[in-house]
């Protein structure tokens, strides 16, 4: 499974979060059984999520825009390739929480009659769709830095 240079794929965000999702799945399954009750989600994190999101691809359209030819001030390397860490660390961030809600989700649902579990449920579903925007909008932006390889046929002509 060689990436070869090609960044973050899809499968690899699905499989973070599965993991993380397991694994949150497990130790909130231990706490739970001791008596304990799943603690409460803040609304607040969503927005969070969101402005993450909005900020991480705000900071790739410079670069979209440089390597379109559309910029109007030179962009220095060394941003660029910060730009493309902080898309993939959006990324795998993502990923990574919506596995960890996903997990605290399945034991909501499971245990819907308890007090104040319904509202949880809606709260932790946000958080899910919040968790996915920011995955995507790391990708996003992952492909935003992306920078094609030369063809093979302009090396032959030259």
């Amino acid at each position: 499974m060689v990436n070869q240079g090609r960044g973050l794929r899809w499968s690899q965000l699905a499989a973070t979060a599965l993991v993380v999702g397991a694994v949150s799945w497990i130790g909130w399954r231990i706490y739970l059984n001791t008596g304990g009750l799943l603690g409460p989600a803040s609304w607040i994190s969503s927005v969070l999520l969101v402005v993450m999101a909005v900020l991480v691809v705000g900071a790739g359209l410079p670069v979209r825009r440089f390597l379109r030819g559309e910029a109007t001030k030179p962009l220095s390397p060394i941003r660029a390739a910060r730009t493309l860490v902080l898309a993939q660390a959006a990324a795998l961030t993502g990923a990574g929480v919506l596995g960890w809600y996903a997990a605290q989700l399945a034991h909501a649902l499971a245990e819907l009659s308890l007090p104040g579990y319904r509202d949880l449920v809606w709260r932790l579903l946000t958080l899910c769709a919040s968790a996915v925007v920011l995955a995507t909008a790391g990708m996003v932006t992952q492909r935003m830095c992306r920078v094609d390889p030369p063809d093979r046929g302009d090396e032959d002509a030259g």
